[in-house]
């Protein structure tokens, strides 16, 4: 048996039709619960990656035939000593090899590049939760990563959504909340506020549960949300925004962003939900992420399910969530490795 990894060019569509496969047959069997790329939506996420980030991508074959594929984010930015990476194999071809190589292939290209720290995640069954593989787990310590951040993801089913008990949250969060304007918008940011999103986004990894994660906190500015509002469209994604306004400023001190993709418009994800730390203690959080999935859902009628992710220890996000209505899924652990 011969396992063979080499790069791939995201413009070579044999390989990238391979890499889909893949990837498709790893959400099916281990997260069958999650929406699944088609071909048009996964390759143009591979040919379109964030601002400041060079990707790396390979396939694993056995005697030829591809059964896993590596990528591996080397940021230009922030973090400059850090890799990220994600290995996915063909549950038909696991325990082969394959998993092995293809971390001995991102270990080399992070190494070449004098990057200091791996960084991955992978999944895990919470008490009375969906039953997940415990192979990531397994394969990551045995690599000789260490868990640096526990998270779990929730699930808000909308079919389950109680609006009664909505509207008094919203009732109450806009009480808590008054004098502050709650503002909207669908894809492009509005020049006034493009600013005011890059300064909180810059703020998540300061502000969040971090555990034993070794990250500086982005440098975000305009230009690059710009720049990640282009990908984003790029890739067929819809994005649904809402931030609290400062009457006293008219700064944007508040902002929750929904994310939907074009070949599974059932499925939302909730992506940054951050409040300034001056404007805390007014409900603004919770403003406007219900503001926010009313709005989304008043446009995207085929949408049933918002899947987000906390720091377990993350109890002020979390009791947000629950309030909501999310519902714990599963467990996931952040692993990270000196190089």
């Amino acid at each position: 048996m011969s396992i063979v990894v080499a790069p791939f060019d995201t413009a070579d569509p044999a390989a990238v039709d391979e890499a889909h496969r893949i990837a498709t047959a790893v959400t099916v069997a281990d997260l069958p619960d999650f929406p699944v790329e088609d071909r048009e939506e996964f390759g143009a996420t591979l040919a379109h990656p964030m601002p400041g980030n060079v990707i790396v991508h390979a396939l694993a074959r056995i005697d030829g035939v591809a059964v896993g594929r590596v990528q591996v984010r080397l940021s230009q930015l922030d973090n400059t000593d850090l890799a990220s990476v994600t290995i996915e194999v063909d549950p038909e071809h696991r325990r082969r090899g394959a998993g092995r190589a293809l971390f001995a292939y991102a270990r080399r290209v992070a190494v070449d590049d004098r990057r200091k720290r791996l960084f991955w995640n992978a999944v895990t069954t919470l008490p009375g939760g969906a039953v997940r593989p415990e192979a990531g787990a397994g394969f990551s310590a045995a690599m000789g990563a260490e868990p640096a951040l526990a998270e779990v993801r929730r699930r808000l089913e909308i079919a389950r959504l109680d609006d009664a008990a909505l509207d008094e949250l919203l009732a109450g969060a806009r009480s808590h909340a008054a004098g502050y304007r709650v503002v909207g918008w669908h894809g492009r940011t509005p020049d006034e506020y493009v600013a005011d999103v890059a300064r909180l986004e810059s703020r998540i990894i300061t502000d969040a549960p971090m555990g034993d994660l070794e990250m500086e906190p982005e440098k975000i500015d305009s230009e690059r949300i710009r720049g990640i509002e282009a990908a984003l469209t790029a890739r067929g994604r819809r994005v649904y925004h809402q931030g609290a306004v400062d009457p006293t400023t008219g700064r944007l001190v508040a902002w929750t962003m929904l994310d939907v993709g074009a070949s599974a418009p059932w499925h939302a994800w909730q992506a940054t939900t951050i409040v300034d730390p001056d404007h805390r203690g007014h409900r603004l959080g919770l403003l406007v992420k219900i503001e926010n999935l009313r709005y989304a859902l008043a446009r995207e009628p085929q949408l049933t399910a918002i899947d987000t992710w906390n720091a377990a220890v993350n109890d002020y996000m979390i009791s947000i969530n629950e309030r909501m209505g999310f519902r714990a899924v599963d467990g996931w652990t952040d692993w990270q490795l000196a190089l």
